[in-house]
């Protein structure tokens, strides 16, 4: 059985704008484990379904995905935004 992790990116911390981070992402978990290749040393393995991510508007519309296509999925919720406010001003107190 597969399974899936359903969660919203947060905002990259080198980027001020907030593009893509209300989509959601439907994301398969590794089904085998990654192995070095004998010849690079990179790592690899036969699983085609970690390079697939989904992307949904809404957590409800990839869950309903995942449940018509017999997902099972965990939905991690978005973290809650916390705004550190401060003046100009407070820079020189």
């Amino acid at each position: 059985m597969t399974t899936a992790r359903i969660y919203q990116r947060p905002k990259n911390a080198m980027q001020s704008g907030r593009a893509g981070t209300q989509d959601w992402v439907l994301e398969f978990e590794p089904a085998e484990a990654k192995q070095p290749d004998p010849l690079t040393g990179w790592a690899g393995s036969g699983d085609t379904r970690q390079q697939l991510r989904l992307r949904f508007p809404t957590s409800e519309a990839a869950i309903a995905y995942a449940v018509r296509e017999g997902i099972d999925y965990t939905l991690i919720p978005a973290p809650e935004r916390t705004l550190k406010l401060q003046a100009y001003a407070d820079n020189f107190r």
